[in-house]
């Protein structure tokens, strides 16, 4: 366990090590949350609410869903890819320790870095600007913190499963991109779920992305009431169960026919 702490600590002070980028994210969502708070008062037109959502719990979602994604958001997947294409992981799969958790743990060490340096501060800031409703409940942000760590993970597997298909595709660079499309619209991020049509809504509860940003923005503004905070919890548990059979399947046969592209 010693070597996955180390890890964590190592991605930690990389990233700390590159203030230019923690300052410039800051900034560049800033102005993210201030578009899209400026569209919403537009959408709202003076309405109180829409889809059980008023103003305020809307520009709280916004800012508590882009806080959150930098996190729970990692590149594990690019690093994957590239260390495939360079021959890299050759080595690192005779390293005493598992190669996925590896990344993992590098993954949690930016997303913790991010949390502290830039979610909090940026919040701040944000909450300084723009009208946003904070909870005054501890239960909600302790299970608010339960739902991030979940997203974390969800979102973490996502990415390992991308990252391994570089084992049989050997440039995935499109899957990628296409990939980071895909979780930032499905997963509430630019579009909260219950403004979707209903057959869209029905559909995504077959799939795991709406528990990456959806769910814990939800439970922050307290759009969840009472048993559905526990079953939106439940549902981001069990994903995160279910994503482990096919990262292990599927990198079982990766390490058995891993060709190096390069190497």
């Amino acid at each position: 366990m010693s070597k996955y702490i180390e890890m964590i600590r190592i991605r930690f002070l990389m990233m700390l090590a590159y203030r230019t980028n923690y300052y410039s994210g800051i900034l560049i969502y800033s102005i993210n949350i201030g578009a899209y708070y400026f569209l919403w008062q537009a959408i709202y037109g003076g309405k109180e609410d829409i889809e059980g959502l008023s103003v305020i719990q809307m520009t709280t979602y916004i800012a508590v869903a882009w806080m959150a994604r930098a996190f729970y958001f990692n590149n594990i997947d690019r690093e994957i890819a590239a260390e495939i294409k360079e021959g890299k992981v050759a080595v690192e799969l005779i390293r005493p320790y598992s190669y996925l958790g590896m990344k993992t743990m590098q993954g949690l060490g930016e997303g913790i870095f991010r949390l502290l340096f830039f979610s909090v501060p940026g919040m701040v800031i944000v909450a300084l600007v723009f009208p946003i409703e904070v909870s005054a409940n501890v239960s909600t942000w302790l299970i608010f913190a339960v739902s991030i760590i979940f997203s974390f993970m969800i979102n973490t597997q996502i990415n390992l499963l991308t990252g391994i298909t570089t084992f049989f595709l050997f440039n995935n660079d499109g899957l990628i991109r296409a990939k980071r499309v895909v979780i930032d619209l499905f997963s509430g991020l630019l579009l909260p779920i219950s403004f979707f049509p209903i057959w869209a809504q029905e559909t995504m509860k077959f799939l795991p992305f709406q528990s990456i940003s959806y769910v814990p923005s939800m439970i922050f503004t307290e759009g969840y009431a009472g048993f559905e905070v526990y079953e939106a919890l439940g549902m981001q548990a069990v994903w995160v169960l279910v994503l482990m059979v096919p990262i292990w399947a599927l990198w079982q046969i990766a390490k058995k026919q891993m060709t190096i592209q390069g190497g």
